[in-house]
């Protein structure tokens, strides 16, 4: 009897799958990244119809709040299913401190081949190419003054400081008119502003345009970048500038143009999921 209740679990065991699971590991999922988080699942859809998707989710914040699962919950639950192999494509722009702890929970567990993607600016090529579409926003010089709005992180020792400093000095020879700052760490806000006031550029320029490099322009845009206090709007405002800030509109309602609203990048993201499936499908 107890020989046979083994046999009929060993029954019920899943049948392993030929292909990978594909698995998007985005922030987090608030209201307003809804709208977002939903085109890139419908580009997803169109474009990889073959394979069965999942979606893991960063912020212990709002998993918290959520219950919505993380990579750890979402990978058990794909190896339940009996994929053997898993490609994990991270929705985050640059590789900093939550990419290393996606490639550590990646690395560390057992019983699934996985396989990390690259974030939308790993690499200085890729930096390049998503300048070129961003750019498109930018004020012409006559017109005004840009100021690209990194994330950035709090972390002095976070590797990825040396990207954010990288990008400032690209933009910099690049552009004439286009500035870089982050919201936490640096390039410093505080001193990027002080700089403009310093160099006086409200006398050249009329216009500020923010504009988001975060892949959600969410509360970051709402209350750092456009917010009634202490916020980069009302310091450049203070300084005698018109400041704005690209919006879009999807499904009736407006939001701040973060870079999940810029189809090239999101197909930059599809380029980045592919290359890394043909190594999921090949091992």
């Amino acid at each position: 009897m107890h020989q046979h209740g083994y046999i009929g679990r060993k029954m019920r065991l899943p049948e392993l799958k030929e292909k990978p699971a594909i698995i998007i590991a985005a922030f987090g999922s608030s209201t307003r990244a809804t709208a977002a988080l939903q085109i890139f699942k419908e580009k997803l859809a169109r474009e990889f119809p073959e394979y069965e998707t999942f979606w893991a989710y960063t912020s212990e914040i709002i998993r918290k709040k959520t219950g919505l699962p993380g990579l750890q919950e979402t990978l058990a639950k794909v190896e339940a299913m009996g994929f053997r192999r898993v490609v994990v494509q991270p929705l985050h722009v640059f590789p900093g401190t939550e990419y290393q702890q996606l490639a550590e929970t990646c690395e560390y567990f057992p019983g699934l081949r996985v396989f990390l993607s690259e974030t939308l600016l790993h690499r200085w090529d890729f930096i390049k190419e998503s300048l070129a579409v961003v750019e498109k926003e930018f004020l012409s010089p006559d017109d005004g003054l840009n100021l690209l709005a990194l994330h950035g992180t709090p972390l002095a020792a976070d590797p990825v400081n040396v990207v954010y400093l990288g990008i400032e000095g690209l933009v910099s020879d690049i552009y004439p008119n286009v500035l870089v700052a982050s919201v936490e760490g640096v390039p410093d806000s505080d001193a990027v502003l002080a700089r403009i006031k310093r160099q006086e550029l409200a006398r050249h320029y009329k216009k500020v345009k923010i504009i988001p490099m975060m892949y959600l322009a969410g509360l970051h845009a709402e209350e750092d970048l456009m917010g009634d206090e202490k916020s980069w709007r009302m310091a450049l405002e203070e300084m005698g500038f018109t400041v704005q800030i690209p919006m879009v509109k999807y499904d009736g309602k407006e939001y701040f143009k973060g870079l999940a609203y810029y189809p090239e990048l999101l197909d930059f993201f599809m380029q980045r999921l592919k290359r890394c499936l043909s190594l999921g499908n090949y091992y």
